[in-house]
């Protein structure tokens, strides 16, 4: 079994909570607005690491993909940091993962599971801190919703 960490819109924030995962993670997934190249270091002493660019990295992420195609443990991925830029075609695609939102989606749309972890960066929008936590088994796709807990003024 793999064990995937699925982080986005981090926005120059680690938290302690997310390096607590992170330990125990098999492989990194990040879809984008990273904002600094720290970030991407620290994420790769972990586990290799699948990422993309979002709208807010800029100069410093101009070699990062747009959008990322990818298969582990014979899951087919599809990342990419806004839903808006996800192909119509995903023949062969199990599982598509976004960001830009902040907001915790996990879906299944036409046998395809959509996954948009939130953002565990910096808290915006009033909304939760968030990521997700993926289990692969022999082909078999398992998501936890990882909620970081704040004060609220």
């Amino acid at each position: 079994m793999k064990r995937i960490i699925v982080l986005s819109d981090t926005h120059g924030l680690l938290r302690p909570e997310v390096l607590a995962y992170l330990i125990q993670a098999d492989e990194v997934i990040h879809g984008g607005d990273i904002n600094t190249q720290a970030i991407v270091d620290k994420l790769s002493e972990y586990a290799p690491l699948h990422i993309v660019r979002g709208n807010n990295d800029k100069d410093w992420a101009e070699d990062l993909p747009h959008s990322l195609t990818f298969t582990i443990e014979g899951v087919r991925f599809f990342l990419v940091h806004n839903k808006k830029d996800v192909p119509a075609n995903l023949s062969g695609v199990n599982v598509v993962i976004y960001g830009h939102s902040h907001k915790y989606v996990c879906e299944d749309r036409e046998g395809i599971l959509w996954l948009n972890p939130g953002s565990c960066g910096r808290r915006r929008f009033d909304q939760e801190i968030t990521f997700a936590v993926m289990a692969l088994d022999n082909g078999h796709v398992q998501v936890e919703k990882v909620v970081i807990p704040y004060a609220k003024k």
